[in-house]
């Protein structure tokens, strides 16, 4: 088992940052990807942003790439994601998710087996 923990959302004006935080506990070593992808109201999940455990290759969504940067921490086992730039359409709850397999689609949700709670990141125009 895996728990996620994301913490950092909040409420910004457009043009301004944040920094989501998702702390990994339990079978860590067992993790080979970790993935954010965000929902919005009455839309699907959406991936944002991939990386490899071992930090070997990151992965964006075009709609992030140039404003979000996605990285993470051995030796507190977390994975960040600093958001700069950030405009209204980025309004959503924000999840982390890990993935125990060497998965070839970081972008599809299923390929992750297990999940955070959520952190609501809301930009203001």
């Amino acid at each position: 088992q895996v728990q996620l923990v994301e913490s950092g959302g909040g409420l910004v004006q457009a043009g301004g940052s944040l920094r989501l935080s998702c702390a990994v506990s339990g079978r860590t070593f067992s993790t080979k990807n970790m993935g954010w992808f965000r929902q919005a109201p009455g839309k699907e999940r959406e991936f944002v942003s991939a990386i490899r455990w071992t930090g070997i290759w990151t992965y964006y969504a075009d709609s992030v790439k140039g404003r979000f940067t996605i990285s993470r921490d051995i030796a507190k086992n977390t994975v960040y994601l600093q958001m700069n730039s950030l405009k209204p359409g980025d309004t959503a709850v924000y999840y982390c998710a890990a993935d125990q397999d060497y998965s070839s689609y970081p972008e599809r949700p299923m390929e992750y087996d297990y999940w955070g709670q959520g952190t609501q990141v809301t930009v203001s125009s």
